[in-house]
């Protein structure tokens, strides 16, 4: 009998020994499992509003690192009311010194400044650099993940939730392709003077070099944003912004198996909607009743620029709170650039915002377009910030 009862508890504890170990062999298969997201697409016309194709379009998914976008939103807001500077220093807390990858490698009581933390959030997509704008817009990250979440209902990304400023997985933190674009539209359209930041390919930190992430920025013509996403709940994300023959569309994909198939698709997205906008003389205007639209564009038209010295283009080195400090900043440049900049004109081009104090956009006027970049270029190194600009796709009326 006593060996029959040591047998039993041998049994018994082979058993629990099968248990825990098909247990732990489910546990690892499911996190092995190929991801089951659902798939999710929208195409727009960025000044009509019009969408040209869209595939579950209000489906909520994890947004993932697209929740970034939101992130730098109220950043920029931030930046332009004055409650944060681009040369300010802020300060890295434990909890933000230990997020995941994607990181910058940030150190408890070391500090960072915003014009350093901006590109390490839209390139390198640092979960460190977020928590940080989190703690120094809200005090923490769930505040701020609640001014995140009422900026989208005010912005109408009615189907948008945010737990956190990075995207890291939570249950709660949820977006649609709608809502995503609407919210690519709205950093156009609201800090078009801070876009830049969405189109550069890498940034320098402590003489360390990134790049970014979204490969579209380097494969697709006329792409020059915006931000990348991936968890393995989500599948590989994408919002991206492309301009052909001054024509903007704004794409997003969710739910992507790899990230090699989702730009492929994104490819294919963005040129079936340039052909349907008639862009290349490739299949028809999309008329304006036949299909949606997620949001209703302005219906003031941008003046004309006027041509000066021979160009379309010009450059933009900072948008200030008075006229005078951007008059300043535009002829410094010019002065540091006589001859790349000759024949330009220094112009202070005011951006209004609805009960808000316009800002005062520092440009050169009337320079070509690869004196623009050219200009660019050499103002990135002496570290000034700049930006081109095709007179076109803008208001160009000047303070005086």
């Amino acid at each position: 009998m006593k060996n029959y009862g040591l047998n039993m508890r041998n049994i018994a504890g082979t058993r629990l020994w099968a248990a825990m170990f098909l247990s732990a062999a489910i546990m690892f298969f499911a996190s092995s499992a190929p991801v089951n997201a659902k798939y999710a697409a929208m195409i727009i016309d960025a000044e009509t509003g019009q969408v040209l194709h869209q595939v579950n379009p209000h489906t909520r998914n994890y947004p993932a690192s697209l929740t970034k976008m939101m992130t730098l939103y109220l950043t920029f807001e931030a930046i332009d009311s004055g409650r944060l500077s681009l040369d300010q220093r802020m300060k890295v807390s434990a909890r933000a010194a230990r997020q995941p990858a994607s990181r910058l490698g940030l150190k408890r009581g070391q500090t960072i400044s915003v014009r350093e933390a901006i590109p390490a959030l839209a390139i390198k997509s640092a979960n460190d650099v977020a928590v940080v704008f989190a703690e120094t817009l809200g005090g923490s990250q769930r505040d701020f993940a609640l001014k995140m979440t009422a900026k989208a209902r005010q912005l109408d990304m009615n189907r948008t939730t945010f737990r956190n400023p990075s995207g890291l997985p939570h249950r709660g933190q949820l977006s649609t392709a709608r809502d995503m674009a609407v919210l690519a539209y709205r950093l156009l359209k609201d800090f078009p003077h801070y876009y830049y930041y969405f189109s550069k390919t890498s940034f320098t930190y402590r003489g360390k070099t990134y790049k970014s992430h979204n490969k579209l920025l380097t494969t697709y013509s006329g792409a020059d944003g915006i931000k990348t996403g991936y968890l393995k709940s989500s599948g590989y994300n994408l919002v991206t912004s492309a301009e052909r023959q001054g024509r903007r569309l704004i794409g997003v994909i969710f739910g992507g198996r790899t990230a090699r198939s989702r730009d492929r698709l994104m490819a294919r997205l963005l040129n079936k909607g340039f052909r349907k906008m008639g862009v290349y003389g490739d299949g028809a205007q999309v008329a304006k009743n036949q299909a949606p639209k997620i949001f209703s564009p302005s219906r003031k038209k941008p003046t004309r620029a006027r041509k000066s010295g021979g160009g379309q283009w010009a450059i933009q080195v900072g948008a200030y709170n008075k006229v005078k400090p951007a008059r300043a900043m535009a002829r410094k440049v010019v002065s540091k650039l006589p001859r790349i900049l000759e024949g330009g004109s220094v112009k202070v081009v005011p951006l209004k915002k609805r009960n808000r104090r316009p800002l005062y956009r520092a440009r050169i006027h009337g320079i070509s377009k690869s004196r623009a970049y050219q200009a660019c270029k050499s103002l990135k190194r002496l570290k000034i910030d700049c930006m081109e600009v095709h007179l076109k796709s803008y208001q160009v009326a000047s303070a005086r």
